[in-house]
């Protein structure tokens, strides 16, 4: 079945169903005769990576999904690290487990076939580079895990930022906390006022995860069960220049981040409607009132302004630097690592192809990486970058809008 535009009408085009079915559900049952080997590139920029996650409690905010629970999330912070080291797991043991299982039953593979725990290129725990680093934020679709986001945050790691991605608790099939305890999904069915709940809610939780951050830049320890953070992360940490990118509904959540707190300076959406519902004209606050600080928007596929009102409505009222890229032959989740991780599994690209198009997966990964690392290094490091000039010979996947 192929992913139509009508998909995209409604919150970033993942306002239905938990993401893993929305890629698969259509595949059909097949009979797999070795475990797929799935990995991700490693990043290219010049730093080695170290991760950590912090867990965070907001005591004074009730989980709006949970009836009697406070609010807790896990964030994952990649960052400039020195050298050495075992890299961490793209999923922690049990939540790689869950989430194997809902991929199986959906590709009809046994589940010991697709194993998450496979390595990334981040070492936990690892002492941080010196220096003052821009931070980047990045919030995943609707029912992603932030895991499925590493190949980018990964590489802007690597280019000397601190990367923090967010998990939207009992939005993903599940969230795993430094304790074991999985947090599964808990939305309920999707609505208009539901989907309004979950944007309001993103944008709570990452004013937080800013505030958290402040905390640990002033050299506390925010972490709810007082594990100490790596060596120098702290001091890394630059909240004086701050982006934010996501990917579908989590880049409707960057606009409307900035629309709330300032001190996000820049922001990107990876393929995310602006809209609660595209065809009652329903759209967020950022495409009604815009944003005056830069911003970039990223499609592909049949998606673009010109078929997104509530793309055409941001545009109309946005007064500052902003670009339009597209990925024609990308889709909607080229913009996550299921673009690498689909083709892996060996399965007809006639398959695949909704999901994440016909572009090849190294140019398409390679072709993100550098417009992203050269926007936020335009407009949180101030460097020029001929980049945005026009289409590029070293990147022909990208069309400008």
């Amino acid at each position: 079945m192929r992913r139509t535009r009508s998909t995209h009408r409604r919150f970033g085009a993942l306002a239905c169903a938990v993401v893993t079915g929305a890629v698969v559900a259509a595949v059909p049952t097949t009979a797999a005769t070795a475990p797929p080997r799935l990995d991700l590139p490693p990043p290219t920029g010049p730093h080695a990576v170290g991760v950590t996650d912090l867990h965070l409690v907001d005591h004074a905010r009730r989980d709006p999904w949970v009836p009697g629970a406070v609010r807790e999330l896990v964030v994952t912070v990649r960052y400039p690290a020195r050298r050495g080291g075992a890299p961490a797991p793209f999923l922690p043991p049990a939540a790689a487990e869950v989430v194997a299982r809902a991929d199986a039953a959906r590709l009809g593979l046994d589940a010991d076939l697709l194993d998450y725990r496979f390595a990334t290129h981040s070492v936990p725990g690892a002492a941080a580079l010196g220096g003052d680093r821009p931070v980047v934020l990045y919030s995943p679709g609707l029912g992603e895990s932030r895991a499925f986001g590493t190949a980018l945050t990964e590489q802007l790691a690597a280019e000397g930022y601190v990367v923090v991605a967010l998990d939207h608790t009992h939005e993903p099939p599940v969230v795993e906390f430094p304790d074991g305890r999985l947090a599964r999904r808990a939305l309920p069915p999707s609505s208009a006022e539901v989907l309004k709940e979950v944007l309001a809610t993103r944008v709570r939780d990452t004013r937080f995860v800013l505030d958290r951050l402040q905390v640990l830049a002033a050299g506390g320890n925010p972490d709810a069960g007082g594990r100490r953070p790596p060596p120098g992360l702290g001091r890394a940490l630059d909240l004086s220049r701050v982006g934010m990118f996501g990917h579908s509904a989590g880049g409707f959540t960057a606009g409307e981040t900035m629309l709330s707190d300032r001190r996000v300076d820049v922001g990107a959406d990876l393929d995310g409607s602006m809209a609660y519902a595209q065809s009652t004209g329903d759209f967020g606050r950022v495409a009604e009132e815009g944003l005056d600080r830069p911003f970039l928007l990223m499609s592909a596929g049949d998606h673009s302004a010109a078929s997104d009102p509530s793309w055409q409505r941001f545009l109309a009222n946005h007064r500052g630097w902003l670009r339009q890229l597209h990925l024609p032959a990308g889709e909607h989740f080229s913009y996550t690592d299921h673009q690498v991780l689909l083709p892996r599994l060996g399965l007809d690209p006639a398959v695949t192809a909704p999901a994440v198009g016909t572009v090849d997966p190294a140019r398409s990964v390679a072709a993100q990486r550098a417009y992203l690392t050269a926007f936020f290094d335009r407009h949180l490091r101030h460097r020029p970058q001929r980049l945005f000039d026009g289409p590029s010979d070293r990147y022909p996947e990208v069309e400008f809008r």
